[in-house]
């Protein structure tokens, strides 16, 4: 049975996590696994050496204090996550899961997603975090390196859930596209979807791979409105999205256009902080 591994700290994008990985889940007849990682700070409080932070001639009362208080911090902190957790249970159930599972670890999620991610189909994560800046629309500090360390498909949830009812993918014949035109083409995720394939670029350079990756999806059973846009991929992509509107943006993590700055660069950054609408991310 295949496996979603839906990550969540509880923050504000969690509801949507759980349900973004309801709908996969259905779609992919698939069991959901639900991941919380607890603070490292708070992993074994009794360890800590308070010491030399407090001084020469500390009391020993009050090392134990501090280090009492440490102990009640790790406490409420995994009651916290165990609450985290029952929440997602309780989300994907009423969605109509049977098959949900709940992990809470200790660690940083971006340091241990490959261990969890190896027994995962797909990787849902939202866009945003507890630690991240809502007012200056910072992405969530774990996004980037999850994305970087999962060899699976990573979809980043928006801040609301909308059931897709189609999806675009942005392809530029690279490696990292072509893997997700595979994947849209053999995976039960976006069947039954209408597809808008665009390309960026010159059309002399794009153009046949267009067709042909248009081919394949129209062979897979896709209804198919494709094109070559001229111009910057992330001010055209982002418009394309808004204009049409898509509903789920799908694209390669690494390509060998102007894309191929994905994440490291500041290209699709700015393409997920701008559009308003899950991305599905291949590496």
């Amino acid at each position: 049975m295949s496996t979603i591994l839906a990550c969540t700290d509880g923050s504000l994008y969690s509801p949507s996590v759980y349900k973004h990985a309801a709908w996969a889940a259905k779609r992919m007849d698939a069991g959901v696994q639900v991941l919380h990682m607890l603070n490292p700070h708070h992993e074994d409080p009794k360890t800590h050496d308070f010491s030399g932070s407090i001084g020469f001639g500390a009391k020993s009362a009050l090392l134990q204090e501090l280090v009492e208080l440490e102990a009640a911090n790790a406490r409420i902190a995994q009651k916290r996550g165990q609450a985290i957790l029952d929440d997602a249970e309780s989300v994907l159930s009423d969605e109509g899961l049977s098959q949900i599972e709940s992990m809470q670890k200790h660690g940083k999620l971006s340091d241990e997603i490959s261990t969890y991610e190896d027994r995962a189909d797909l990787v849902v994560i939202g866009k945003r975090g507890n630690n991240a800046d809502f007012e200056k629309g910072h992405l969530g500090t774990n996004l980037e390196r999850v994305i970087r360390s999962c060899q699976h498909p990573v979809l980043v949830a928006s801040r609301e859930f909308a059931e897709p009812t189609n999806f675009m993918l942005a392809y530029d014949g690279g490696k990292s596209a072509k893997k997700a035109l595979e994947y849209i083409c053999q995976n039960s995720l976006l069947k039954g979807l209408k597809c808008y394939l665009v390309s960026v670029g010159s059309a002399d350079a794009f153009q046949a791979s267009n067709q042909e990756a248009a081919a394949k999806l129209e062979a897979a059973g896709f209804t198919v409105d494709a094109s070559v846009l001229p111009g910057a991929p992330e001010e055209v992509l982002v418009e394309f999205v808004d204009r049409i509107p898509v509903d789920l943006l799908v694209m390669g993590a690494y390509g060998h256009s102007h894309i191929r700055n994905l994440i490291v660069g500041s290209t699709t950054t700015n393409i997920i902080r701008s559009v308003h609408h899950p991305v599905l991310l291949f590496r």
